[in-house]
């Protein structure tokens, strides 16, 4: 985890007094004058860090991926991957995906709808997390990364999809947000369990059995 006492690059600090205003107002909603404002800086200073509402799409895009990469990093060195990968994306579930992100990504995302620009910094986002996904399940099951791909890309691919909707979504505030949590939960579960049943293909190649044999 970073060390929450140092001080925080001034970039990283106006993201984080933006978002919200960004959230509520929308991509075409907020203006640079209303960022500028939620950031207590100039409009003239602030185009300085961000000069266009892209700029600042893809520098919140950029810095929740270094959070995705640190988290990836933990999973690869930890002593059971897939234990580790289960307890990151139940916290990506059940706690980082709350009230403030949830409504900024969908906002992003309908952005991505509109905006070739903003679509292929989103696109290379779940691309970066897709790739770290199919690295993480090459370690586990031993197997070399093209292999890895051919069997997994869809596993990796549906993982994203899952907790992407979750957000977009902000199923939190329905009726049954209990039960569809709890149902996301176990899909994911149940796809990384596939997956793990895939740890012993290095004994099992050598007999020529398939995964979950």
């Amino acid at each position: 985890m970073p060390d929450s006492s140092a001080p925080v690059p001034r970039g990283d600090e106006i993201l984080d007094q933006i978002r919200g205003t960004f959230a509520e107002k929308g991509f075409d909603g907020a203006s640079m004058q209303d960022l500028a404002r939620a950031a207590g800086m100039s409009v003239g200073n602030f185009y300085r860090y961000f000069p266009s509402k892209a700029a600042i799409v893809e520098a919140i895009v950029r810095r929740d991926l270094e959070g995705v990469e640190r988290d990836f990093a933990a999973v690869v060195s930890s002593d059971d991957p897939m234990a580790r990968l289960r307890e990151i994306l139940r916290y990506r579930i059940e706690v980082e995906l709350c009230e403030e992100d949830a409504p900024l990504w969908a906002e992003i995302t309908a952005m991505a709808h509109r905006n070739p620009e903003i679509a292929g910094i989103c696109e290379r986002m779940e691309t970066e997390i897709r790739r770290a996904f199919l690295g993480i399940f090459a370690r586990v099951t031993g197997q070399p990364p093209a292999e890895a791909e051919a069997r997994f890309a869809a596993h990796a691919a549906f993982l994203v999809m899952l907790v992407r909707a979750w957000a977009l979504d902000w199923p939190q505030k329905r009726a049954g947000a209990v039960e569809l949590k709890s149902l996301l939960l176990r899909s994911i579960d149940a796809t990384l369990d596939e997956v793990a049943r895939c740890e012993a293909q290095g004994a099992s190649k050598a007999r020529g059995l398939p995964c979950g044999a």
